[in-house]
């Protein structure tokens, strides 16, 4: 853990900061990239090893109800696995998005039954919406523009991405921006992907460390660990 850099930050050695934004902002990335930096553990979302993934981008109809009640255990797991061991993680995508973009749009759109995603919205509320469920203190929102996030996604060549009809991909984008703008369970900081390289420019770990710092320090919206 880089002590040094979390002091001069105002960052606390167990904060819980997840990443936020659609398919191909690069977010796991940035999870990465951030948590080398603090020397925080990571958390990412099981993608090469799901069992229903790929399934669900060749027919979403029939598949999008099992991908979401298994991404909804998974994350609900992981959140358990953060705060037990005491925080100081950055993660790749929250839970809260699966039900309020991904089962919405999939409902939205025909492909998710009524009956699934009422059955689906009840579990998440019974297990996250309570007082004993621990939120991040911190979200951090990715967004930019869609034409930059569809070159991302082609540039990494998942086929079953690539081959996904880009009307998916602009209903996404617009869930997203949607979502952020009411969403309470924790600060957010916004940030465009226009506005830094974490790669290749120290400035700019010098800029989200700050913009960390400052939302974190500021915020009242603090958990129980």
């Amino acid at each position: 853990m880089n002590k040094e850099l979390l002091k001069k930050y105002n960052i606390p050695e167990d904060a819980v900061i997840t990443i936020s934004g659609t398919v191909g902002v690069g977010k796991s990335t940035f999870t990465r990239v951030l948590a080398e930096k603090l020397g925080f553990m990571t958390s990412y979302e099981r993608v090469t090893d799901n069992p229903y993934l790929e399934k669900y981008y060749n027919d979403f109809e029939k598949w999008s109800f099992h991908l979401q009640m298994f991404f909804l255990a998974e994350r609900f797991k992981e959140q358990k696995r953060m705060f037990h061991h005491g925080g100081g993680f950055i993660q790749d995508r929250s839970i809260y998005e699966d039900v309020e973009i991904f089962a919405k749009l999939n409902y939205d759109s025909g492909t998710m039954t009524e009956d699934d995603f009422t059955t689906y919205k009840s579990l998440f509320e019974a297990m996250v919406l309570t007082p004993f469920f621990p939120h991040p203190d911190l979200v951090i929102f990715i967004d930019g523009e869609l034409n930059d996030i569809l070159e991302r996604i082609d540039a990494r060549g998942r086929e079953m991405e690539m081959n996904t009809p880009i009307e998916y991909w602009q209903k996404l984008h617009a869930a997203y921006r949607n979502w952020v703008d009411n969403f309470h369970y924790a600060p957010v900081v916004r940030l465009n992907i226009k506005d830094y390289d974490l790669l290749h420019d120290e400035e700019s770990v010098d800029f989200v460390l700050n913009k960390i710092g400052k939302v974190i320090s500021a915020t009242t919206m603090k958990h129980e660990r």
